[in-house]
């Protein structure tokens, strides 16, 4: 198990430490210290990250065949480096497809403009799993819905970074970026004495800011909540971290009550305690038995009433997950054009959207080159990696397009770029991608990196932990000027 430069395997893909020349400027110091050390002791310095976060208590829930399965979480501890002079134009593009897309929230849920000028179809929002006709009308404070988006961004071969999906109902892994940036600086903490690496550990207090900001009255310490599912969720160790770093009280549906006055309250040993935000990580279907699913138990009957009536902010928004479809995703460059007039910072994967007759042919008559993805899924699940399916594969999802178009997108197979990855004996290139988190309020703050999802098997294109992925710390470093 060694950094070996020269011995390093060379693809055909973007690799994000070591270019054809050798190592990339940013991470120039970072391969040349991991040179520097024996392979046993980089081998120890892999055990004891791994023996932290068992210690720490660093976990995920795999969903399998009915069975819920905690495991440690898997981090690989060569990280990936991003320059700051390259990140500062990637958090543009993330704030201004952000602000497009709660415009574009705002407006669906409002006049609906962007449909009567025919820029996006009509009968892709009368056929939307995710708009929710019970938030018509409501104004959120700002006009802002989605409060905390995750962003997938993947780079390709020419080492051009994409926007591949855009996570808005309520997305998770940020806790994870945290915990890898506390392990890396407990295992080489050497590491940081030499080079700038720009922080994440503010996240808590940008996320409770944000927060209380949204709260309906003026009070100088509003009273927040992370509502969770339960400690049977895959991201239960995610909401109980972040309400212990911000100091707030981690609640279930049980806990809340809504009262005649249509106001909610936390139930406590000393009475109800008027709430004002509320942080859910419980899914839209299931947050109030008298509006969506009425036999849910993880929500607060009532809960909508109170929302619409201004007396609790909800962070996001219900029916902010309209514009969490890869559907959607298609039409984000109009949508940045039609609301800010200008062009995108970012550019999406090319995409080929079923629902329309021409590019649906294209994609039948390919399928086997394409990744094609359903509209509403997450997790890596219920999509075609052509290339490596079987012709009984193939036709099964020929036959869902054709079934369903407006639930299907196509994508070309990109080459992912690559970091180093230990294994049992060496290093080698492994696909990844990138995760960062966006807060909007009265400003928009995005991470300092995000979470690096790594692909831990050969030639994988699969990064999802739940599907055999692990993880690495992102640094985003500044260089020294010339």
């Amino acid at each position: 198990m060694s950094v070996e430069i020269d011995r390093y395997p060379r693809t055909d893909t973007y690799d994000e430490l070591i270019g054809p020349q050798g190592p990339r400027s940013a991470c120039d110091l970072l391969l040349r210290h991991l040179q520097g050390l024996a392979p046993e002791e980089l081998r120890e310095r892999q055990h004891a990250a791994e023996l932290a976060i068992k210690v720490m208590g660093i976990t995920f829930t795999v969903y399998s065949e009915g069975q819920m399965i905690d495991r440690a979480w898997p981090m690989d501890i060569i990280p990936r480096v991003i320059s700051a002079r390259e990140w500062r134009g990637t958090e543009a593009g993330l704030k201004q497809r952000v602000q497009a897309l709660n415009l574009f929230i705002d407006d669906l849920y409002g006049e609906q403009r962007i449909v009567r000028d025919k820029v996006f179809p009509a009968e892709l929002l009368a056929n939307s799993r995710n708009f929710r006709p019970q938030c018509r009308g409501v104004k959120p404070p700002l006009g802002v819905w989605a409060h905390i988006c995750g962003s997938d961004l993947v780079r390709d071969e020419h080492g051009t970074m994409y926007v591949l999906e855009d996570n808005l109902r309520v997305p998770s892994g940020v806790s994870y970026m945290m915990m890898n940036r506390l392990v890396m600086k407990r295992v080489l903490p050497e590491l940081f004495e030499y080079q700038s690496i720009l922080p994440v550990d503010e996240y808590p207090a940008q996320l409770f800011d944000m927060l209380a900001s949204l709260s309906p009255r003026p009070a100088d310490f509003p009273t927040v909540v992370v509502l969770t599912p339960g400690i049977y969720n895959s991201a239960y160790f995610e909401h109980a971290y972040l309400a212990q770093q911000m100091g707030v009280e981690l609640v279930t549906g049980a806990d809340l009550i809504v009262c005649d006055d249509d106001c909610v309250y936390l139930r406590t040993i000393e009475g109800l305690e008027r709430v004002d935000v509320i942080y859910r990580r419980i899914d839209d279907a299931f947050l109030d038995p008298e509006v969506f699913e009425p036999g849910s138990m993880l929500g607060v009957p009532g809960l909508m009433r109170a929302w619409r009536a201004g007396n609790v902010a909800l962070a996001n928004a219900p029916g902010a997950g309209v514009a969490d479809d890869k559907v959607v995703y298609a039409y984000v460059p109009e949508i940045i054009r039609y609301y800010l007039d200008q062009d995108p910072l970012l550019p999406n994967v090319p995409t080929y959207r079923c629902v329309d007759p021409v590019e649906r042919d294209h994609v039948l008559a390919n399928l086997a080159e394409l990744v094609v993805k359903p509209a509403n899924e997450s997790g890596g699940y219920g999509m075609l990696i052509g290339p490596r399916a079987s012709r009984q594969e193939i036709e099964t999802f020929a036959d869902l397009v054709r079934q369903d178009p407006r639930n299907y997108i196509a994508q070309p197979t990109l080459k992912l770029s690559t970091v180093p990855t230990l294994t049992d004996h060496s290093a080698e290139p492994r696909h990844v991608d990138l995760r960062p988190f966006i807060l909007s309020g009265v400003d928009t703050y995005v991470t300092t990196g995000g979470l690096t999802r790594v692909a831990m098997r050969a030639g994988s294109l699969v990064v999802n932990s739940s599907q055999g992925g692990g993880s690495k710390d992102t640094w985003i470093v500044e260089e020294p000027s010339a």
